[in-house]
């Protein structure tokens, strides 16, 4: 399938998924059912629980079919009087800004994205080459089109951009995101990116920040890791270690 039909299909089983929650948690309070009727409902906890592994594999037409029987199972118990509930419609989701340069993509990238998902859709902006070398006083590895084709190619980001290359916040205001997530070592500090956003008229934006990193990951540890490795004598290799 093309990639912008799996992608519809990632969001549509996404948004059964986090509707069937909210709406299994009242069906359960409200079971009234024998040991029979209790078999079934486990069994909607379990095809519930299959689509959520098939989503996290990336597999969204058996996730969907998983919860399609959840559904199905779970409206039959409604209609024979098991338990009631009213199918919750979900609430326009919130948008999640993440910003980063995004040159060696390692497991800490994941776990951001990955986090940023459960608050509600991901906009990434991927910072320029300039802006890049600016804040982390080396140039980045991969040139910032491939760095905005990599995030573009990962399931947890709706979608990405290039940020701007004078003014950093240009984009969130584009953008105008509920949540900013940032992650542990990005250089903002909260109480001035909140004074710059009132500035700007964006005083509603919550920011949150990952209160830890994923212990051993970072670009750098990747690019020191390739340099002990493959310079064999120390003057074949510059600007190792910095």
């Amino acid at each position: 399938m093309e990639k912008n039909l799996m992608q519809e299909i990632g969001e549509r089983l996404r948004k059964y998924i986090m509707n069937m929650a909210l709406t299994l948690e009242v069906a359960k309070k409200n079971f009234t059912g024998d040991k029979r009727a209790r078999e079934v409902l486990d069994e909607v906890e379990r095809y519930y629980q299959d689509a959520k592994y098939y989503y996290d594999k990336g597999d969204y037409v058996t996730g969907l079919v998983a919860i399609s029987y959840a559904e199905g199972l779970l409206d039959a118990l409604k209609a024979l009087g098991y338990t009631y509930f009213d199918w919750r419609r979900l609430f326009e989701e919130k948008k999640v800004f993440v910003g980063g340069t995004f040159d060696i993509i390692h497991p800490g990238h994941i776990y951001l994205l990955r986090e940023a998902s459960r608050l509600g859709k991901v906009y990434v902006v991927v910072s320029r080459d300039i802006n890049a070398t600016r804040y982390k006083g080396r140039e980045p590895v991969n040139p910032e089109n491939w760095r905005l084709e990599i995030i573009s190619s990962i399931r947890y980001v709706y979608k990405s951009y290039l940020g701007d290359p004078e003014d950093p916040l240009k984009m969130v205001e584009m953008i105008k995101p509920d949540i900013i997530l940032l992650g542990p070592d990005q250089i903002f500090r909260e109480e001035d990116l909140r004074r710059e956003l009132r500035q700007r008229g964006l005083e509603s934006v919550e920011i949150i920040r990952l209160p830890e990193r994923l212990p051993d990951y970072s670009s750098l540890g990747v690019i020191r890791k390739i340099l002990d490795r493959y310079c064999i004598k120390q003057d074949q290799c510059t600007n190792t270690h910095k």
